[in-house]
């Protein structure tokens, strides 16, 4: 039976309310005092510009978020933009207080701490993990890039000197885009200077670049009236693969296939070697913790323990879901406290030829 789009959305917010069940062992305990942030404003900052998805994405918990911080204080999302998305972890580390009162929710930047990228002035383990969102990273293009036009993903190969764009040269988008199509076998190259992903899909729709690596949710939302008009196509999303060469297919995503499968469709086998190593390492680290939120050392234990439940509360929020899904067109799946730590603490052990071929990356 064919789904409309009114029974799609009604059937994932139904299946995502069954699944979604985070138990109070894997939740820190609230803290006992229901006034403590009454009266006082906290402000969530994220590196990017807005209307981008990781602004999208806490802006719209932000909404929640209140109802379940004690006192119901007011809760303000503010924009800073600069350093490839460092900036603002940057700012929170030198200049920010341990009051519990500022926060920064933003895009994770695994690949800046782990290349050792000058522009990214802090250690993310050093900061104190409060919740997070796992995401499905795709890559999508002009159909106008090959000669007679994209008529199926495989024809990506027919793309000579294709051209994709990034913030910096070491942003994990941009390094997605770079080993996905090199693993491939997609001639191109990358631009790089761009201030989010909102400013490379206005450079896409006039033709400046040809590719961009983003979030499912965007490539659904901001990007489905280019898609619709033909002007645009999903190629792949990325999906890690095990030791074993198994690897989990997204149910909810059929526009496109998974770039494991693409990769075997064009060259009959799995894709192996170095660059796909770097390649399933990042997709990993973007796409277990994609967007992190983040307190000081040194906040006061009961406030850490009230933000942290607020934020596992959010993502519970029968309401938050059924709203998000709404507007994302696809679940956000929360990340807990022990997963996030692990996944932080994981970037102090990456293999020296996987950075030795994600440094060459960054040199493009």
């Amino acid at each position: 039976m064919k789904l409309t789009h009114r029974g799609w959305m009604t059937a994932v917010t139904t299946l995502l309310l069954q699944l979604v069940t985070v138990t109070i062992a894997a939740s820190p305990a609230r803290a006992q005092i229901p006034d403590l942030f009454a009266h006082k404003t906290i402000t969530i900052l994220v590196g990017v510009e807005a209307g981008g998805t990781a602004d999208t994405v806490v802006r719209k918990f932000s909404i929640y978020l209140r109802k379940h911080l004690p006192g119901s204080p007011n809760v303000i999302v503010q924009n800073m933009t600069g350093a490839g998305s460092n900036l603002v972890f940057n700012y929170f580390s030198e200049k920010g207080a341990p009051d519990g009162l500022t926060l920064v929710y933003s895009s994770y930047q695994a690949l800046a701490q782990a290349l050792g990228d000058p522009s990214l002035h802090t250690r993310f383990e050093n900061f104190e993990f409060l919740g997070g969102v796992s995401d499905t990273r795709v890559t999508y293009g002009r159909t106008d890039m090959v000669p007679g036009g994209l008529q199926t993903p495989a024809d990506i190969m027919k793309a000579s000197n294709a051209v994709a764009g990034s913030y910096s040269n070491t942003d994990f988008e941009g390094i997605i885009s770079d080993l996905s199509l090199s693993v491939l076998g997609v001639s191109h190259r990358m631009i790089s200077g761009y201030r989010g992903g909102s400013d490379i899909f206005l450079a896409m729709q006039r033709g400046e670049v040809q590719l961009h690596n983003t979030s499912i949710g965007t490539f659904r939302t901001r990007s489905a009236a280019y898609i619709k008009s033909g002007e645009g196509m999903g190629i792949y999303y990325l999906a890690a693969q095990g030791a074993d060469g198994d690897f989990e297919r997204n149910p909810l995503i059929t526009e496109m296939p998974a770039f494991p499968d693409l990769y075997q469709q064009i060259h009959g086998k799995r894709p192996a070697g170095p660059a796909w190593d770097a390649l399933n390492w990042l997709t990993l680290q973007t796409g277990e913790l994609a967007y992190a939120a983040f307190g000081l050392r040194g906040t006061r234990p009961e406030v850490l323990s009230a933000l942290r439940t607020a934020f596992a509360q959010t993502a519970e929020d029968p309401e938050f879901i059924a709203d998000s899904v709404a507007l994302n067109r696809i679940p956000y799946r929360f990340v807990t406290l022990a997963k996030g730590d692990a996944i932080i603490h994981s970037l102090q052990t990456v293999s020296p030829e996987i950075l030795q071929t994600l440094r060459a990356a960054t040199n493009r």
